[in-house]
Protein backbone atom coordinates (compact mmCIF):
# COMPACT_ATOMS: atom_id res chain seq x y z
CA UNK A 1 0.00 0.00 0.00
CA UNK A 2 0.83 3.27 -0.45
CA UNK A 3 0.00 4.72 3.03
CA UNK A 4 3.57 7.18 3.47
CA UNK A 5 2.57 8.81 0.39
CA UNK A 6 -0.78 9.16 0.15
CA UNK A 7 -0.77 10.29 4.20
CA UNK A 8 1.65 13.18 2.50
CA UNK A 9 -1.02 13.81 0.06
CA UNK A 10 -3.69 13.68 2.03
CA UNK A 11 -2.21 16.17 4.49
CA UNK A 12 -1.00 18.58 1.61
CA UNK A 13 -4.97 18.44 0.61
CA UNK A 14 -6.37 18.72 3.95
CA UNK A 15 -3.52 21.37 6.22
CA UNK A 16 -2.93 24.53 5.52
CA UNK A 17 -6.37 25.96 4.17
CA UNK A 18 -8.59 26.58 6.63
CA UNK A 19 -7.63 30.16 7.37
CA UNK A 20 -8.63 30.47 3.81
CA UNK A 21 -12.24 29.37 4.20
CA UNK A 22 -13.97 32.75 5.03
CA UNK A 23 -13.29 34.30 1.44
CA UNK A 24 -16.67 35.59 -0.12
CA UNK A 25 -18.39 33.56 -2.38
CA UNK A 26 -21.28 36.35 -2.88
CA UNK A 27 -19.86 37.74 -6.14
CA UNK A 28 -20.28 34.49 -7.93
CA UNK A 29 -22.74 32.34 -5.82
CA UNK A 30 -26.05 31.87 -8.30
CA UNK A 31 -29.07 29.96 -6.66
CA UNK A 32 -30.46 27.79 -7.98
CA UNK A 33 -34.10 27.08 -8.78
CA UNK A 34 -34.40 24.01 -7.53
CA UNK A 35 -31.94 21.11 -6.47
CA UNK A 36 -32.88 17.38 -5.89
CA UNK A 37 -32.84 16.04 -2.46
CA UNK A 38 -30.21 13.33 -3.57
CA UNK A 39 -26.73 13.95 -5.58
CA UNK A 40 -27.45 12.46 -8.97
CA UNK A 41 -24.30 12.01 -11.48
CA UNK A 42 -25.32 13.84 -14.41
CA UNK A 43 -22.40 13.40 -16.77
CA UNK A 44 -19.76 10.48 -15.77
CA UNK A 45 -17.33 11.70 -13.91
CA UNK A 46 -13.87 12.37 -14.97
CA UNK A 47 -11.18 13.51 -12.45
CA UNK A 48 -8.21 12.89 -10.59
CA UNK A 49 -6.76 12.78 -7.32
CA UNK A 50 -3.32 15.28 -6.57
CA UNK A 51 -3.97 18.07 -8.46
CA UNK A 52 -2.06 21.55 -8.94
CA UNK A 53 -3.78 24.77 -7.68
CA UNK A 54 -6.63 26.51 -9.77
CA UNK A 55 -5.30 29.18 -12.21
CA UNK A 56 -5.75 29.87 -15.71
CA UNK A 57 -3.20 27.39 -17.09
CA UNK A 58 -4.39 24.71 -15.00
CA UNK A 59 -8.03 25.27 -15.31
CA UNK A 60 -7.82 25.39 -18.84
CA UNK A 61 -5.38 22.14 -19.15
CA UNK A 62 -8.21 20.48 -17.24
CA UNK A 63 -11.06 21.66 -19.70
CA UNK A 64 -9.24 21.06 -22.62
CA UNK A 65 -8.44 17.51 -21.40
CA UNK A 66 -11.81 16.49 -20.96
CA UNK A 67 -11.80 16.72 -16.97
CA UNK A 68 -14.95 17.42 -16.02
CA UNK A 69 -14.69 17.59 -12.17
CA UNK A 70 -11.75 19.11 -10.49
CA UNK A 71 -10.88 19.56 -6.33
CA UNK A 72 -10.28 22.88 -5.17
CA UNK A 73 -10.22 25.10 -1.95
CA UNK A 74 -12.54 27.73 -1.52
CA UNK A 75 -10.02 30.43 -3.85
CA UNK A 76 -9.82 28.12 -6.40
CA UNK A 77 -13.56 28.24 -7.19
CA UNK A 78 -13.81 31.29 -9.10
CA UNK A 79 -10.84 29.97 -11.49
CA UNK A 80 -12.72 26.52 -12.11
CA UNK A 81 -15.89 28.26 -12.74
CA UNK A 82 -14.21 30.39 -15.64
CA UNK A 83 -13.39 27.89 -17.15
CA UNK A 84 -16.80 25.97 -16.81
CA UNK A 85 -15.62 23.17 -14.67
CA UNK A 86 -17.51 21.29 -11.80
CA UNK A 87 -15.91 21.43 -8.82
CA UNK A 88 -15.32 19.12 -5.24
CA UNK A 89 -14.70 21.50 -2.47
CA UNK A 90 -12.19 20.77 0.01
CA UNK A 91 -11.42 21.70 3.36
CA UNK A 92 -10.02 20.04 6.50
CA UNK A 93 -13.25 21.18 8.11
CA UNK A 94 -15.04 18.00 6.75
CA UNK A 95 -11.89 14.97 6.58
CA UNK A 96 -12.11 13.28 9.94
CA UNK A 97 -8.62 13.15 10.11
CA UNK A 98 -8.25 16.88 10.05
CA UNK A 99 -11.35 17.25 12.21
CA UNK A 100 -12.18 14.50 13.92
CA UNK A 101 -15.89 14.96 15.72
CA UNK A 102 -16.09 18.18 14.12
CA UNK A 103 -19.75 18.68 15.00
CA UNK A 104 -18.98 18.67 18.69
CA UNK A 105 -16.22 21.33 18.15
CA UNK A 106 -17.31 24.75 19.63
CA UNK A 107 -14.89 26.82 16.78
CA UNK A 108 -14.64 24.30 14.22
CA UNK A 109 -18.37 23.83 13.86
CA UNK A 110 -19.24 26.97 12.85
CA UNK A 111 -16.84 27.61 10.72
CA UNK A 112 -18.53 24.78 8.82
CA UNK A 113 -21.60 25.94 8.63
CA UNK A 114 -20.37 29.47 7.64
CA UNK A 115 -18.43 27.55 4.54
CA UNK A 116 -21.31 25.09 3.55
CA UNK A 117 -23.21 28.54 3.58
CA UNK A 118 -21.64 30.41 1.53
CA UNK A 119 -20.77 27.94 -1.34
CA UNK A 120 -24.05 25.50 -1.23
CA UNK A 121 -25.93 27.39 -4.12
CA UNK A 122 -23.38 27.88 -6.46
CA UNK A 123 -24.48 26.35 -9.58
CA UNK A 124 -21.02 24.50 -10.80
CA UNK A 125 -20.67 22.97 -7.00
CA UNK A 126 -20.61 19.09 -7.33
CA UNK A 127 -19.86 17.61 -3.78
CA UNK A 128 -17.66 17.75 -1.51
CA UNK A 129 -14.37 15.93 -0.33
CA UNK A 130 -14.17 14.24 2.90
CA UNK A 131 -11.52 11.66 2.94
CA UNK A 132 -9.08 9.32 1.22
CA UNK A 133 -9.37 5.43 2.44
CA UNK A 134 -11.32 5.70 5.83
CA UNK A 135 -10.55 2.42 8.09
CA UNK A 136 -14.14 1.29 9.33
CA UNK A 137 -13.78 2.64 12.78
CA UNK A 138 -14.40 5.92 11.00
CA UNK A 139 -17.63 4.90 9.52
CA UNK A 140 -19.39 6.82 11.80
CA UNK A 141 -18.27 9.95 11.58
CA UNK A 142 -18.41 9.80 8.45
CA UNK A 143 -22.22 9.43 8.04
CA UNK A 144 -22.67 12.19 10.32
CA UNK A 145 -21.22 14.16 7.75
CA UNK A 146 -22.59 12.70 5.01
CA UNK A 147 -25.99 12.96 6.82
CA UNK A 148 -25.22 16.53 7.71
CA UNK A 149 -24.22 17.55 3.73
CA UNK A 150 -27.50 15.56 2.36
CA UNK A 151 -29.25 18.40 4.61
CA UNK A 152 -27.66 21.40 4.13
CA UNK A 153 -26.15 21.17 0.49
CA UNK A 154 -28.89 18.84 -0.99
CA UNK A 155 -28.10 17.39 -4.68
CA UNK A 156 -24.16 17.39 -3.83
CA UNK A 157 -21.45 14.60 -3.41
CA UNK A 158 -20.51 13.36 -0.15
CA UNK A 159 -17.24 11.74 -1.52
CA UNK A 160 -15.05 9.15 0.04
CA UNK A 161 -12.22 7.17 -1.63
CA UNK A 162 -12.37 3.35 -0.16
CA UNK A 163 -9.59 1.10 0.21
CA UNK A 164 -8.44 -1.78 -2.47
CA UNK A 165 -8.55 -5.37 -1.72
CA UNK A 166 -4.48 -5.48 -1.09
CA UNK A 167 -5.09 -3.21 1.56
CA UNK A 168 -4.25 -5.34 5.46
CA UNK A 169 -7.57 -6.01 7.58
CA UNK A 170 -5.70 -3.16 10.44
CA UNK A 171 -5.67 -0.85 7.30
CA UNK A 172 -9.63 -2.02 6.54
CA UNK A 173 -10.32 -1.88 10.26
CA UNK A 174 -12.44 -5.30 10.17
CA UNK A 175 -12.38 -8.20 11.82
CA UNK A 176 -10.35 -11.18 10.10
CA UNK A 177 -13.07 -13.27 8.08
CA UNK A 178 -10.88 -16.17 6.49
CA UNK A 179 -9.75 -14.47 3.71
CA UNK A 180 -8.87 -11.31 1.54
CA UNK A 181 -12.29 -11.41 0.15
CA UNK A 182 -14.15 -12.33 2.86
CA UNK A 183 -12.59 -9.22 4.72
CA UNK A 184 -12.96 -6.96 2.08
CA UNK A 185 -16.94 -7.57 1.25
CA UNK A 186 -17.30 -6.49 4.99
CA UNK A 187 -15.16 -3.43 4.81
CA UNK A 188 -17.86 -2.59 1.32
CA UNK A 189 -20.66 -3.99 3.58
CA UNK A 190 -20.01 -1.87 6.78
CA UNK A 191 -19.46 1.28 4.33
CA UNK A 192 -22.88 0.94 2.46
CA UNK A 193 -24.36 0.06 5.69
CA UNK A 194 -23.23 2.92 8.00
CA UNK A 195 -22.13 5.88 5.75
CA UNK A 196 -25.17 5.64 3.46
CA UNK A 197 -23.40 7.12 0.62
CA UNK A 198 -24.17 7.66 -2.90
CA UNK A 199 -21.15 6.48 -4.96
CA UNK A 200 -18.77 3.96 -4.21
CA UNK A 201 -15.22 5.22 -5.23
CA UNK A 202 -12.16 3.01 -4.52
CA UNK A 203 -8.53 3.00 -6.23
CA UNK A 204 -6.39 -0.36 -7.29
CA UNK A 205 -2.61 0.39 -8.56
CA UNK A 206 -1.85 -2.26 -11.20
CA UNK A 207 0.98 -1.85 -13.14
CA UNK A 208 4.10 -2.66 -11.23
CA UNK A 209 7.42 -2.01 -12.44
CA UNK A 210 8.16 -5.54 -14.27
CA UNK A 211 5.14 -7.28 -14.54
CA UNK A 212 1.13 -6.49 -13.54
CA UNK A 213 -0.87 -7.39 -10.46
CA UNK A 214 -3.15 -10.09 -9.99
CA UNK A 215 -6.28 -8.62 -7.79
CA UNK A 216 -6.96 -5.66 -10.09
CA UNK A 217 -10.15 -7.69 -11.64
CA UNK A 218 -11.02 -9.55 -8.50
CA UNK A 219 -10.95 -5.96 -6.82
CA UNK A 220 -13.13 -4.52 -9.58
CA UNK A 221 -15.85 -7.02 -9.72
CA UNK A 222 -16.41 -6.93 -5.41
CA UNK A 223 -17.04 -2.97 -6.27
CA UNK A 224 -19.33 -3.48 -8.78
CA UNK A 225 -21.46 -6.22 -7.71
CA UNK A 226 -21.60 -4.06 -4.34
CA UNK A 227 -22.77 -1.34 -6.02
CA UNK A 228 -25.17 -3.39 -7.85
CA UNK A 229 -26.73 -4.83 -4.89
CA UNK A 230 -27.16 -1.41 -3.04
CA UNK A 231 -27.89 0.51 -6.38
CA UNK A 232 -24.96 2.59 -6.74
CA UNK A 233 -22.70 4.06 -9.25
CA UNK A 234 -19.15 3.43 -9.11
CA UNK A 235 -15.43 5.24 -9.85
CA UNK A 236 -12.52 3.43 -10.45
CA UNK A 237 -9.59 5.21 -9.41
CA UNK A 238 -6.61 4.11 -12.05
CA UNK A 239 -2.95 4.50 -12.39
CA UNK A 240 -1.85 7.40 -14.33
CA UNK A 241 2.02 8.00 -12.30
CA UNK A 242 5.07 6.19 -10.94
CA UNK A 243 4.77 6.96 -7.69
CA UNK A 244 7.41 4.47 -6.28
CA UNK A 245 10.32 2.70 -7.39
CA UNK A 246 8.04 -0.72 -7.42
CA UNK A 247 5.49 0.49 -10.04
CA UNK A 248 5.62 1.87 -13.39
CA UNK A 249 3.83 5.11 -15.27
CA UNK A 250 1.15 3.48 -17.47
CA UNK A 251 1.57 4.42 -21.19
CA UNK A 252 -1.00 5.19 -23.62
CA UNK A 253 -2.60 2.02 -23.99
CA UNK A 254 -2.29 0.75 -20.75
CA UNK A 255 -3.91 3.36 -19.68
CA UNK A 256 -6.83 2.95 -22.21
CA UNK A 257 -7.17 -1.05 -20.80
CA UNK A 258 -8.12 0.95 -17.50
CA UNK A 259 -10.32 2.93 -18.88
CA UNK A 260 -12.35 0.20 -20.59
CA UNK A 261 -12.08 -2.29 -18.85
CA UNK A 262 -13.75 -0.29 -15.98
CA UNK A 263 -16.56 0.31 -18.12
CA UNK A 264 -16.99 -3.29 -18.94
CA UNK A 265 -17.66 -3.67 -15.25
CA UNK A 266 -20.19 -0.87 -15.32
CA UNK A 267 -18.30 2.28 -14.08
CA UNK A 268 -19.05 5.57 -14.46
CA UNK A 269 -15.99 7.21 -13.28
CA UNK A 270 -12.71 7.49 -13.51
CA UNK A 271 -10.42 9.29 -11.09
CA UNK A 272 -6.62 9.46 -12.54
CA UNK A 273 -3.72 8.99 -9.87
CA UNK A 274 -1.94 11.70 -10.05
CA UNK A 275 -2.69 14.41 -11.75
CA UNK A 276 0.88 16.51 -10.68
CA UNK A 277 2.75 15.91 -7.44
CA UNK A 278 6.04 17.41 -8.24
CA UNK A 279 7.92 15.36 -5.58
CA UNK A 280 7.56 12.24 -8.35
CA UNK A 281 9.44 14.53 -10.97
CA UNK A 282 12.49 14.50 -8.05
CA UNK A 283 12.12 11.07 -7.48
CA UNK A 284 11.95 9.14 -10.77
CA UNK A 285 12.91 11.57 -13.52
CA UNK A 286 12.77 8.70 -16.26
CA UNK A 287 9.42 8.76 -16.34
CA UNK A 288 7.06 9.71 -13.39
CA UNK A 289 3.90 9.84 -15.97
CA UNK A 290 1.08 12.21 -14.38
CA UNK A 291 -0.82 14.45 -16.32
CA UNK A 292 1.26 17.70 -15.67
CA UNK A 293 5.26 18.28 -15.31
CA UNK A 294 6.74 20.83 -13.04
CA UNK A 295 6.70 23.89 -15.34
CA UNK A 296 3.05 23.03 -16.63
CA UNK A 297 3.33 21.59 -19.57
CA UNK A 298 1.46 18.30 -20.33
CA UNK A 299 2.74 14.87 -20.62
CA UNK A 300 2.25 11.80 -23.09
CA UNK A 301 0.16 10.90 -20.29
CA UNK A 302 -2.12 13.95 -20.69
CA UNK A 303 -2.27 13.83 -24.33
CA UNK A 304 -3.55 10.19 -23.98
CA UNK A 305 -5.95 11.15 -21.53
CA UNK A 306 -7.09 14.10 -23.82
CA UNK A 307 -8.18 11.68 -26.71
CA UNK A 308 -9.52 9.05 -24.03
CA UNK A 309 -11.85 11.40 -21.58
CA UNK A 310 -14.21 12.12 -23.96
CA UNK A 311 -14.37 8.31 -25.26
CA UNK A 312 -15.45 7.43 -22.05
CA UNK A 313 -18.00 10.02 -21.21
CA UNK A 314 -19.65 9.10 -24.28
CA UNK A 315 -19.97 5.22 -23.80
CA UNK A 316 -20.57 6.21 -20.30
CA UNK A 317 -23.62 8.00 -20.94
CA UNK A 318 -25.15 5.57 -23.14
CA UNK A 319 -24.67 2.92 -20.56
CA UNK A 320 -26.25 4.92 -17.67
CA UNK A 321 -29.70 4.38 -18.10
CA UNK A 322 -28.74 0.68 -18.30
CA UNK A 323 -28.04 -1.93 -15.53
CA UNK A 324 -24.35 -4.01 -15.60
CA UNK A 325 -25.86 -7.68 -16.37
CA UNK A 326 -22.37 -9.29 -16.51
CA UNK A 327 -18.67 -8.91 -16.94
CA UNK A 328 -17.51 -12.40 -18.64
CA UNK A 329 -14.21 -12.98 -20.00
CA UNK A 330 -13.13 -15.08 -22.54
CA UNK A 331 -9.15 -16.91 -22.98
CA UNK A 332 -7.13 -15.72 -19.98
CA UNK A 333 -8.75 -16.12 -17.28
CA UNK A 334 -8.26 -13.44 -14.22
CA UNK A 335 -8.55 -14.13 -10.25
CA UNK A 336 -12.01 -13.40 -9.33
CA UNK A 337 -13.44 -13.25 -13.27
CA UNK A 338 -16.39 -15.56 -14.45
CA UNK A 339 -16.08 -16.87 -17.86
CA UNK A 340 -18.53 -16.38 -20.61
CA UNK A 341 -21.61 -19.12 -20.44
CA UNK A 342 -21.48 -21.31 -23.96
CA UNK A 343 -25.04 -19.95 -24.05
CA UNK A 344 -24.30 -16.36 -24.08
CA UNK A 345 -26.77 -14.44 -26.10
CA UNK A 346 -23.39 -12.14 -27.47
CA UNK A 347 -20.19 -14.32 -28.05
CA UNK A 348 -17.71 -13.71 -30.19
CA UNK A 349 -16.91 -15.95 -33.13
CA UNK A 350 -13.53 -15.31 -33.92
CA UNK A 351 -10.53 -13.85 -32.41
CA UNK A 352 -7.20 -13.03 -33.88
CA UNK A 353 -4.24 -14.70 -32.13
CA UNK A 354 -3.26 -11.50 -29.85
CA UNK A 355 -6.47 -11.45 -28.07
CA UNK A 356 -6.89 -15.04 -27.23
CA UNK A 357 -3.36 -15.31 -25.50
CA UNK A 358 -4.49 -12.08 -23.51
CA UNK A 359 -8.24 -12.47 -23.07
CA UNK A 360 -11.12 -10.66 -24.30
CA UNK A 361 -13.79 -9.16 -21.92
CA UNK A 362 -17.77 -8.55 -22.38
CA UNK A 363 -19.47 -6.13 -20.21
CA UNK A 364 -23.92 -6.83 -20.67
CA UNK A 365 -25.82 -4.36 -20.13
CA UNK A 366 -29.59 -3.93 -20.56
CA UNK A 367 -33.09 -3.43 -18.89
CA UNK A 368 -32.78 -4.26 -14.82
CA UNK A 369 -36.16 -6.02 -15.29
CA UNK A 370 -34.88 -8.38 -18.30
CA UNK A 371 -31.57 -9.49 -16.45
CA UNK A 372 -31.41 -12.13 -19.53
CA UNK A 373 -31.82 -10.26 -22.26
CA UNK A 374 -29.10 -7.84 -22.42
CA UNK A 375 -29.39 -5.04 -24.83
CA UNK A 376 -25.51 -3.39 -25.30
CA UNK A 377 -22.57 -5.16 -24.69
CA UNK A 378 -18.98 -3.35 -24.61
CA UNK A 379 -16.26 -5.75 -26.02
CA UNK A 380 -12.61 -5.43 -24.84
CA UNK A 381 -9.45 -6.17 -25.93
CA UNK A 382 -7.40 -6.84 -22.84
CA UNK A 383 -3.78 -7.22 -25.06
CA UNK A 384 -2.51 -3.44 -24.07
CA UNK A 385 0.08 -4.21 -26.54
CA UNK A 386 -1.02 -5.70 -29.60
CA UNK A 387 -4.17 -4.87 -31.95
CA UNK A 388 -6.87 -7.74 -32.39
CA UNK A 389 -9.49 -8.19 -34.31
CA UNK A 390 -13.09 -9.89 -33.44
CA UNK A 391 -16.75 -11.01 -34.70
CA UNK A 392 -19.56 -10.42 -32.36
CA UNK A 393 -22.40 -12.44 -33.07
CA UNK A 394 -25.83 -11.47 -30.96
CA UNK A 395 -29.21 -12.86 -31.49
CA UNK A 396 -30.44 -9.94 -33.46
CA UNK A 397 -29.53 -6.98 -35.48
CA UNK A 398 -26.30 -4.98 -34.31
CA UNK A 399 -25.40 -1.44 -34.38
CA UNK A 400 -22.19 -0.04 -33.12
CA UNK A 401 -21.16 3.05 -31.62
CA UNK A 402 -18.66 5.22 -32.58
CA UNK A 403 -17.61 7.35 -29.20
CA UNK A 404 -15.86 9.72 -31.09
CA UNK A 405 -18.92 11.61 -32.90
CA UNK A 406 -21.40 9.92 -30.85
CA UNK A 407 -23.77 8.00 -33.45
CA UNK A 408 -24.70 4.64 -33.47
CA UNK A 409 -24.56 2.79 -37.47
CA UNK A 410 -26.32 -0.20 -38.50
CA UNK A 411 -23.82 -3.36 -38.76
CA UNK A 412 -25.07 -6.04 -41.71
CA UNK A 413 -27.21 -8.26 -39.57
CA UNK A 414 -26.33 -9.91 -36.57
CA UNK A 415 -22.76 -10.56 -36.56
CA UNK A 416 -20.01 -7.34 -36.67
CA UNK A 417 -16.60 -7.24 -37.10
CA UNK A 418 -14.40 -5.12 -34.99
CA UNK A 419 -11.02 -3.96 -35.10
CA UNK A 420 -9.78 -3.24 -31.48
CA UNK A 421 -6.59 -1.24 -30.61
CA UNK A 422 -4.28 -2.40 -27.67
CA UNK A 423 -6.14 -2.15 -24.25
CA UNK A 424 -9.45 -1.15 -26.75
CA UNK A 425 -13.27 -1.54 -26.54
CA UNK A 426 -16.06 -1.43 -28.48
CA UNK A 427 -20.11 -0.66 -27.57
CA UNK A 428 -22.82 -2.65 -29.72
CA UNK A 429 -26.36 -2.77 -29.36
CA UNK A 430 -29.01 -5.25 -30.37
CA UNK A 431 -31.56 -2.96 -31.96
CA UNK A 432 -34.75 -3.90 -30.94
CA UNK A 433 -34.34 -4.92 -27.70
Amino acid sequence: MLVKLKTNLRNRYAAGLIGLTTLSLASFSCAQESQPTRWKMGTPLITYFAGPPMTDASAKQMADGGFNLVWTPEPGITKAQQYGLRWMLQTPLLNPRTAPHVFDDAVKYPQLQALIARVKNNSQLYGYYLIDEPTATQFEEIGKTVAYLRKESPGSLAYVNLYPIYATTKQLGVPEKGDKVANYKEYLRQYIETVKPDLLSYDHYHFHTDKDGVEYFLNLGLVRQAALDADLPFMNIIQASKYGAEVRAPKENELRWLNNTTLAYGGQGISYFVYHVGSFYQKYSDDPGQMMKPDGSPTPQYEAAKQLNPQFAAIASQLQPLRSLGAYHIGKKYEGTQQLPSNAPFHLQATSANGQEAGMLLGYFGDATKPNVPSHVFVVNLDYRNATTTTLTGAGKLSTFNAVNRTWTPANGSQVSLTLPPGGGALVRQDGV
